[in-house]
């Protein structure tokens, strides 16, 4: 899966009495760091400032001028304290640098024989001060785990790459595009969402009619060199035993119609009116195109479900790999931590032990089988999970979430579509939550440990209420 390099701004705080050649090492070792875990750094010079820290309010403004020089490339923003720093001169920086990125505050810890004037870092008090000063000035950020922890320790990797998740998911929501293709189905009020309280964090809906998707694909000629492009995609990416050829082609059609729809648009995700209108009037399911744009990173969502896309999406960008939407579907026998998690499916590829293309059991009945054609049939991989809801409350105006973790099992399961059987600790209590909360029965998982940094970027710096289900 594509890995993206990020590109941090880095403030090294550091105050005249105390010894200042700790900023100057703490700055080296910090970048050194930094660039170790294949990140670019932006950040003053020793020629810019003294030892290309940050203390003065003039420095402040070179530092706040570099970054919004370089603000298109900016994910977020480390603030480093090899020693006590100066909290107005940090505070000061990320006001008049105006990036709006999270922000990771970290502090370098004093080594016990190492304590005379000449040596003493101050930094676990001085990054009291600065949380202080950035909370006044109303700038949020993040901490690292330990209050104070060396820049080169394991530990502190680990915080970065918890912060890259959370700078991935605030830059990548905000601002998002999200393509709507086609009406809910009339028979699912479940999937009823606010378009204005995802305007006001930053997401746009991109509407596109079913019809405008069936004439275009009408008039596309079978030889048309997208569809045939797509064609062989779709057979390279799925066995296609027994489906018959002219299905594969109206999929192929489909693909590339909702493809060149979405680059023309510029919308980065899609959910999709998946029944009945498409099998009554096209004669296949979307599933596997649906299934290969999010196994590509490009998240697709079932019934026109924005937000299960959103909370798709949200987990992708965290992990980087790709997420599925599954319905909290089915107890397993008597154990109160598992239930079955189905859809019927358009699950990515990433998910299954195996997978085969096939019809659509369910819909089968009410548009025939030869119409049904399509779905991603097999039983989902065992391993850890995340999973996550996101959606809009238009009785009190805001927008709300759950997160947690769990994993997908090995235990035996016959049924049909994609299925898979999570074991998640306190279930009950989740189950409760969200009937309590009235949240849907669509879920979003993925194959990782990210709930903390969905939580992260969801409070801190997106304003939505979310509930961490911690063990």
């Amino acid at each position: 899966m594509h890995k993206e390099k990020m590109t941090m701004g880095l403030i090294v705080g550091n105050r005249g009495f105390f010894p200042d050649h700790l900023a100057k090492s703490g700055r080296e070792e910090m970048i050194k760091t930094l660039q170790s875990v294949g990140m670019n750094v932006v950040v003053l010079g020793p020629e810019e400032s003294k030892h290309g820290a940050v203390e003065t309010h003039e420095e402040a403004k070179r530092c706040a001028a570099l970054f919004r020089a370089n603000s298109q490339r900016i994910s977020g923003i480390v603030v480093s304290l090899p020693n006590f720093g100066d909290e107005r001169a940090i505070a000061d920086t990320l006001r008049l640098a105006r990036l709006n990125v999270p922000v990771l505050v970290q502090a370098t810890p004093d080594t016990p024989v190492k304590m005379s004037i000449s040596h003493r870092r101050d930094s676990f008090c001085g990054k009291m001060s600065a949380c202080n000063n950035l909370k006044q000035y109303g700038i949020p950020y993040s901490l690292t785990t330990l209050h104070t922890v060396a820049p080169d320790s394991e530990e502190f990797k680990k915080d970065l790459a918890w912060f890259a998740g959370t700078c991935r998911v605030v830059n990548g929501l905000r601002n998002l595009r999200i393509g709507a293709i086609g009406a809910r189905p009339a028979a699912f009020n479940t999937v009823r969402y606010s378009e204005k309280l995802l305007e006001a964090s930053g997401i746009s809906i991109e509407t596109l009619d079913l019809s405008e998707v069936l004439g275009r694909i009408g008039r596309m000629k079978d030889n048309d060199e997208h569809a045939a492009r797509k064609l062989q995609a779709i057979q390279k990416y799925v066995s296609t035993s027994g489906v018959p050829q002219p299905a594969l082609l109206k999929m192929a059609k489909l693909g590339a119609v909702v493809e060149d729809w979405m680059k023309s648009a510029e919308v980065h995700i899609s959910a999709v009116q998946c029944w009945t209108s498409i099998e009554e009037n096209l004669g296949v399911v979307p599933c596997t195109i649906m299934s290969m744009m999010s196994d590509d990173l490009l998240s697709s969502a079932c019934e026109v479900d924005v937000c299960g896309v959103l909370s798709m999406h949200a987990l992708r960008l965290a992990s980087e790999t790709p997420s599925a939407l599954l319905d909290w579907n089915n107890n397993y026998g008597n154990h109160p931590d598992k239930a079955v998690c189905f859809h019927c499916s358009n699950l990515p590829k990433h998910f299954f032990r195996d997978v085969r293309m096939d019809y659509q059991e369910i819909i089968a009945g009410t548009v025939g089988k030869d119409n049904t054609f399509g779905t991603c049939v097999g039983r989902v991989k065992s391993g850890a999970m995340s999973y996550a809801r996101f959606s809009t409350d238009d009785r009190t105006g805001r927008i709300r979430g759950y997160v947690g973790t769990g994993a997908f099992t090995d235990d035996p399961l016959e049924t049909f579509g994609g299925a898979g059987v999570v074991e998640i600790p306190n279930m009950q209590r989740l189950l409760h939550y969200i009937c309590e909360n009235g949240f849907e029965h669509h879920v979003a998982a993925n194959f990782s440990t990210v709930a903390g940094i969905l939580q992260e970027a969801a409070i801190r710096y997106l304003g939505w209420e979310t509930y961490w289900h911690a063990q």
